[in-house]
């Protein structure tokens, strides 16, 4: 019996395409506000820009509820990477606990890229002021990864995820924030 065939990503059902487009608009929001925010860092702007990120943590919250994790396969890449901005953005550990654990199954069932689980996975790691495991979380302070669990093995876990190596993100991470003139 051969496999059934699947619509490529974001071409699925109506329902799939609506959410990608909620999520992404989602997402651009908030780079829009912050764009606004470092152009003009005032209370008003941090004010809103944790105003977008509690109302897109629960409208993620909400999104999962009905329709689990969203993941590459069922909202498109753009859209899942969308949502784990989202997520990351989020004032929910918890939640963001609960949904590291959804993007693991879907990583092991091929369903979202595995870059998603380790952007979350260090996320809440240093959240829980625990080693993070790829070295994707960088203290603004100092420049330098927080905390890494086994650093000596971090470059392998990150080329097996589709990350580069360590030192190269983090010059890039640098040579940013010259040209923009900080975090």
């Amino acid at each position: 019996m051969e496999p059934t065939p699947r619509p490529a990503p974001g071409t699925g059902p109506p329902r799939g395409r609506v959410l990608a487009a909620e999520l992404i608009r989602r997402a651009e929001d908030g780079r829009r506000l912050a764009r606004e925010a470092r152009s003009a860092p005032t209370a008003r702007a941090r004010d809103r820009i944790a105003a977008c990120h509690t109302g897109n943590g629960e409208a993620l919250r909400a999104i999962v509820a009905r329709h689990g994790w969203p993941t590459a396969e069922s909202v498109g890449e753009p859209a899942s990477t969308a949502a784990l901005m989202l997520l990351l953005h989020s004032p929910d550990l918890g939640f963001q606990l609960t949904c590291r654990d959804l993007i693991a199954e879907a990583v092991a069932d091929g369903r979202c890229p595995a870059l998603h689980h380790a952007y979350i996975a260090d996320h809440c790691a240093v959240a829980l002021n625990q080693p993070q495991f790829y070295g994707t979380r960088i203290d603004p302070g100092t420049l330098f990864p927080y905390p890494i669990r086994h650093p000596e093995s971090v470059d392998e876990r990150r080329q097996d995820v589709g990350l580069g190596p360590l030192t190269d993100h983090l010059r890039a991470v640098r040579v940013d924030l010259g040209a923009s003139g900080g975090l």
